[in-house]
């Protein structure tokens, strides 16, 4: 029997600038996992902005939803298509990750509140720290605390949903990852970003965000390498 394939769903599309130089979120995705074994295929990239058809769950043995220019406030007609694909694949108990703007679909398709955050954005390398819970999760048992890891965000998860677990936090962020059951994890950051890609997502919009009071300078000087957040991901696929 053919090996069922683990699903990118890519919510949107980057900006053209970052396009041409870095490509697109599920490039990013497949960079990260890139060695994992049994990762490298089957794997599928389904586009729902695109209009692209979501599978059937049982066709999966895993799903990461990528990050997003798109803000899940929007309700946009494809974002409330894949939350309601996310509660089906629940049901299934399909493996789930959701990475930034999936991390806050997956939240609000289970029920949690989400909006922007009402400190801003959260961008730049940051220290993210575990809660007692963690060190019971097989995906972030023996994580550093704290470790640091890649953001770039606005919106955040306001109020988890009822019976989500938060497994860790940061200075801005109380809620960098949730559980929501044994098949089914989120996270704020970025463990697919390399910090290439996060200097350019501070270049290209530097005048911006130097306005809104970010020592800009700084957050590019300070970014190095996150290996640990990038393990929860490659840990994620590796166990689907």
């Amino acid at each position: 029997m053919p090996l069922r394939p683990l699903a990118i769903l890519q919510m949107g599309r980057p900006p053209e600038d970052l396009r041409a130089t870095y490509g697109e979120q599920a490039d990013w995705v497949m960079a990260a996992l890139a060695g994992v074994a049994g990762v490298g295929a089957p794997l599928t990239v389904i586009h729902p902005a695109a209009g692209d058809d979501l599978p059937d769950p049982a066709a999966l043995r895993g799903a990461v939803l990528t990050g997003s220019w798109a803000m899940v406030t929007d309700r946009e007609p494809w974002s409330e298509r894949t939350a309601q694909w996310l509660r089906e694949a629940m049901d299934a108990q399909l493996s789930l990750l959701g990475i930034c703007y999936g991390h806050q679909l997956m939240a609000h398709a289970f029920g949690g509140e989400v909006d922007y955050h009402p400190r801003g954005r959260e961008i730049g390398l940051h220290a993210v720290r575990c809660l007692p819970a963690a060190a019971a999760d097989p995906l972030l048992a023996g994580l550093p605390d704290p470790f640091p890891a890649l953001l770039t965000h606005e919106q955040s998860v306001l109020r988890p949903p009822a019976g989500a677990t938060v497994l860790a936090t940061s200075r801005h962020d109380p809620h960098q990852i949730l559980r929501y059951g044994p098949r089914a994890l989120s996270v704020q950051f970025h463990p697919e970003f390399t910090a290439g890609l996060m200097d350019a997502c501070l270049a290209r919009r530097q005048d911006f965000l130097a306005a809104a009071g970010h020592d800009v300078a700084a957050l590019r000087a300070a970014l190095a390498p996150t290996p640990h957040a990038r393990g929860i991901l490659r840990g994620f696929a590796a166990a689907c």
